[in-house]
């Protein structure tokens, strides 16, 4: 019988989703760690956003995680230039509308969005902002993942995404992991943790 493991990686800033590709670019297999032989990440965070990243060797998880018929809540960790005001976080909230494949637009499903003191937990990423630049820090909560859904969120509501953290999911969390770190888990945890 084949025994699967589970992976829960801090992904630092800079590096794809991936073990290999045809560019340049910093990729998972970087990562000091000996992974089994058909390890793969389960969902994607792009090159410049950081935090949870699952990897498995169980190939049936994605569709459990990402197309079963409960949603998964996934937090994020949200750094925008500038001050974010009420009646933006109202709209966040209720749904917005961002760009979708072949030119057609996307309306959000309703989140949870505040705004959040600086996260003290989390790590320098060498990212330092203009003495003068304001910025606020938002919690978003959501239960989908179209392609870089958050950075388009804040970006229709005129904000520009500074830092974008994935925090968890469900009940996995990133919070004691530091960046390029991995933590092997149980079967058991991981899909008790993950409401799967």
């Amino acid at each position: 019988m084949n025994v699967h493991r589970y992976f829960l990686l801090n992904k630092p800033m800079n590096m794809v989703s991936q073990f290999v590709s045809t560019h340049q670019v910093q990729l998972l297999s970087n990562i000091n760690f000996n992974f089994p032989e058909g390890t793969h990440a389960i969902g994607r965070l792009d090159q410049m956003s950081e935090g949870l990243l699952l990897l498995t060797t169980n190939k049936k998880v994605t569709k459990l995680l990402f197309q079963g018929i409960r949603p998964h809540v996934r937090t994020y960790l949200v750094q925008v230039k500038n001050k974010v005001s009420q009646d933006t976080l109202k709209q966040l909230r209720s749904g917005v509308k961002i760009s979708a494949t072949n030119g057609t637009t996307y309306t959000t499903t309703p989140c949870k969005v505040d705004v959040i003191e600086p996260p003290k937990a989390l790590w320098d990423n060498g990212i330092i902002l203009h003495e003068n630049q304001q910025s606020d820090w938002l919690r978003i909560e959501l239960t989908e993942g179209k392609f870089h859904q958050v950075r388009k969120m804040v970006a229709t509501m005129h904000h520009r995404c500074i830092r974008l953290v994935r925090w968890s999911i469900e009940e996995v969390t990133v919070d004691a992991i530091l960046p390029g770190q991995v933590q092997e888990v149980s079967e058991a945890y991981f899909f008790k943790a993950l409401n799967l």
